[in-house]
Order: C-alpha cells, then structure tokens, then sequence
C-alpha cells in the first residue's frame, strides 16, 4: 500500500471526502497515536453487490429477526464498539481524530451507521461513508454471534435497493471472504469508483427505525 503522512494539512471533513473520491483513506497507528497517515493500497477490498454471498446459517438469522436492526440511531455508540479490544484484535487504528472527523461526516449526513440491537441493547454494527453511489466500510465489531455479520447483511440489501454500484472494503479478512469480498487491483478500482461518483444512490430507500424485516431483506438480495 501506499502511504503518505498528512503533516503538511489539517484533514477536514471536505477534505476526507474529496480522498475517498481519489480513492484515499485516514488511517492511525492505533488509538493512542494522534496523527494520521493516506493510504491506497495496491490490491483495494469490495464486495461485489451483484455476487454478494449469505450463508444458509445466516439467511436464517436474518430472516428470523431475532435481532432489531436499526441505521444512524447511535452514532458514538458504534464507533466506540468498533474502537473496543476483541478476540481478533488487541489494539484499534481509531484514535481521538478518527472519532472527531467521521463524527462530523456523520452529522453532515456522509457517514452511516447499521446497528443491530437485541432487548434494545446495542450487540453489533458497522459504520462507513456514502458518497454518490460508493459506501466505504470502515469498521464493524459484535458482542454476540452473528450480529455483525447480520449489519453487513443489511448493509448491502439496502445499497443494492438504493441503487449503488460499489462497497470498498478496504481489505479483504476472512470474516469477508465469506460474503464474496475479493481484491481488484488499483487502476480497476478506481474505474469502478469513478463509475460510482457519476450516480446517487439512496440511503433513504427504507426506514431506519427497524421496522425493515428480514424478509425483506434477503428478497432484496
């Protein structure tokens, strides 16, 4: 990947989206680090919309609505269950200027939140930008089996019915590769991303109050 210190400018919230549009995002060295370094990896993560894959298991999680899914209800909430040590990891890149920048995208409408709650606590979720018709996934974490994994689920059933054309996830994990995620390399990304930024998709497609069921939600996949 490539790299680049941001030393010699102050990273604004119009300035991060203008690097998502050339195909750059923030990343830090962990939490305690407050300064943040571009990257562009040679090899970019998506999740084909059209291939996306969900495991029988899973269908039938979803499908059961065991749990409540919810968008942009708790913003700070999900960010902070993403910062938060796991299993598969010990430490977090998401440090003070992570929280405060993606804050503001989020206030200003250009970052989204997919919340999955269970006796209305808070179990799992992802958050990530929109921008024309890309989302950029940046984080997901759970406190229960199953419940992030029911995030992205949701994630690509509402941009698919919002019409957009791509999910960059940054990487490809393991945890992704099951849903279809694969590498694409940098001059083929950035033609997809350029196609994405030629259109709007609708995050408003559905209600974010929970009240999408699962049904609906795996017919449209």
């Amino acid at each position: 990947m490539t790299r680049s210190p941001d030393d010699t400018i102050t990273i604004t919230p119009e300035i991060l989206l203008k690097a998502y549009a050339a195909g750059i995002f923030p990343m830090a060295e962990d939490a305690d680090d407050p300064s943040l370094f571009w990257v562009e990896p040679r090899e970019r993560g998506i999740i084909p919309l059209e291939t996306f894959h969900v495991p029988k298991r899973l269908a039938r999680t979803v499908r059961s609505d065991e749990f409540e899914v919810r968008v942009d209800q708790d913003f700070d909430a999900v960010i902070t269950g993403c910062a938060a040590p796991a299993t598969d990891r010990e430490k977090t890149w998401i440090n003070r200027r992570i929280r405060d920048l993606y804050g503001q995208l989020f206030d200003s409408g250009f970052c989204h939140t997919v919340e999955v709650y269970r006796d209305k606590k808070l179990v799992g979720g992802l958050y990530g930008v929109r921008l024309k018709g890309a989302f950029f996934g940046e984080s997901m974490f759970h406190t229960e089996r199953d419940a992030s994994k029911v995030a992205l689920v949701h994630l690509v059933a509402r941009l698919k019915r919002g019409g957009f054309t791509l999910l960059d996830t940054q990487f490809v994990t393991s945890h992704l590769a099951q849903f279809g995620a694969i590498e694409v390399p940098r001059r083929n990304y950035k033609q997809m991303l350029r196609a994405a930024m030629e259109h709007e998709g609708d995050w408003h497609v559905w209600p974010k109050d929970g009240t999408v069921s699962g049904e609906d939600i795996l017919a449209a996949l």
